[in-house]
């Protein structure tokens, strides 16, 4: 799958946000909200908005979980990776460590879809978004993608 990766002009040097909401769709159909996290790179992350209680099954994603105040403020508290391949477990670890931390919102970046992708994204967001240097978990479930083979 080719990366989506949104570029944003910064004329005048103006400071580039750190996160916003995303209009994807002006339809009156599409109803689930997105917003755009930035990363240390620059690169914005599209996700798609879940409140906690309404958040779905998940597969393997990238996920920030997220309080978002009366105001609409949102603060991300922790970001990171599911990575079961039993999607109701995906999402019991995401409900059990949102409500620990106080997060109101599930914020689902669908767009990486192997385990270097999700480990990239995690990275690059975490360290704009958390200060976090460390890099990505070096832990890769076996079969998540092929790997090369020499002959």
């Amino acid at each position: 799958m080719m990366m989506m990766t949104i570029t944003a002009a910064n004329e005048g040097n103006a400071p580039i946000p750190a996160n916003e909401p995303a209009l994807v769709c002006r339809e009156a159909q599409v109803t689930q909200p997105f917003h755009y996290w930035r990363g240390a790179s620059g690169q914005r992350y599209l996700h798609t908005v879940f409140p906690l209680v309404d958040c779905p099954l998940m597969p393997k994603v990238n996920y920030i979980l997220v309080q978002c105040d009366r105001d609409g403020t949102r603060r991300p508290l922790d970001i990171g990776q599911t990575v079961s391949n039993a999607d109701s477990l995906n999402l019991a670890h995401l409900r059990r460590r949102a409500a620990s931390l106080g997060a109101n919102e599930i914020h689902i970046h669908f767009l990486s879809e192997t385990v270097r992708e999700r480990a990239s994204a995690e990275a690059d967001l975490s360290a704009r978004q958390l200060g976090r240097t460390a890099p990505p978990r070096s832990f890769a479930p076996a079969n998540d993608e092929p790997e090369a083979v020499c002959a």
